[in-house]
């Protein structure tokens, strides 16, 4: 059995391979940061005692869902699970400057996962199993200024894993969209501070708390998940606020 985790040598990708080692999968890690990416393989070998193998790959330039496809077959490695958790993010006022960040955030989560989703899953589908998680976000059901792009792309994968867990349900393979809250990665650049308060105040989870319920979500075939008492109140809220107290706010905010 062999999961391929996209993002997978550093927070939530790196939980996801821990704890699939821990089930006895065989690993496949693609991550764009070499160094991060060699301690994954090598520390993840030695505790789990798994085969490990990584790809030093860029998945936000265009193609890379089919150069990485092509290489697994090449590998002879097709896996049975296949994690779309490669991320990016940034917040601020979108301007002209910042074409080639929303266009490598568009590909990365937009176009990367679904070829990729489309092209592992085209072959579970002819071997009847499998599964598939997308790591959406929270975000999804939050449209709002300095995450502009950020949340457009969760909404899509949103809608794009629900739906094609109908599409590939039939035929014995899973998909399981993820919208998690507040998680302590590295990914939002938080200070130790805010992100120690988040934690004990439960706003913010671990890595390690949001990966077994995903997993225990996937395995089950569940097709949304969205985890976190967050996820309940908080995108309602956001919702009720008036559109000039929405722009008040953004104005103070990006000062």
């Amino acid at each position: 059995m062999v999961a391929l985790i996209t993002g997978g040598s550093s927070g939530m990708g790196l939980e996801y391979a821990r704890q699939l080692a821990e089930k006895g999968y065989d690993l496949i890690l693609v991550s764009n940061r070499q160094d991060e990416l060699d301690s994954a393989v090598e520390s993840l070998s030695n505790q789990f005692h798994v085969s490990v193998r990584g790809r030093f790959q860029d998945l936000a330039l265009p193609l890379s869902a089919d150069e990485l496809y092509d290489w697994c077959k090449r590998e002879g490695v097709m896996p049975d699970i296949l994690i779309n958790n490669a991320g990016m993010f940034f917040f601020k006022e979108l301007e002209a400057a910042d074409m080639d960040r929303v266009q490598a955030m568009v590909n990365l989560h937009v176009c990367t996962v679904t070829r990729l989703s489309l092209l592992f899953g085209m072959a579970m589908k002819e071997r009847g199993n499998g599964h598939i998680l997308i790591v959406s976000s929270m975000t999804a059901r939050i449209p709002a200024p300095g995450i502009t792009i950020y949340s457009a792309t969760k909404a899509y994968l949103k809608s794009f894993g629900r739906s094609l867990s109908y599409e590939l349900g039939e035929y014995g393979v899973g998909v399981t969209t993820v919208c998690p809250a507040a998680i302590a990665t590295p990914l939002y650049r938080m200070s130790t501070r805010m992100m120690n308060w988040g934690l004990k105040t439960g706003l913010v989870h671990t890595p390690k708390w949001l990966v077994r319920r995903a997993l225990r979500a996937m395995f089950r075939h569940r097709r949304v998940i969205s985890p976190s008492l967050l996820n309940l109140w908080l995108p309602g809220i956001i919702a009720l606020l008036p559109g000039f107290l929405v722009s008040a706010i953004w104005r103070k905010i990006k000062k």
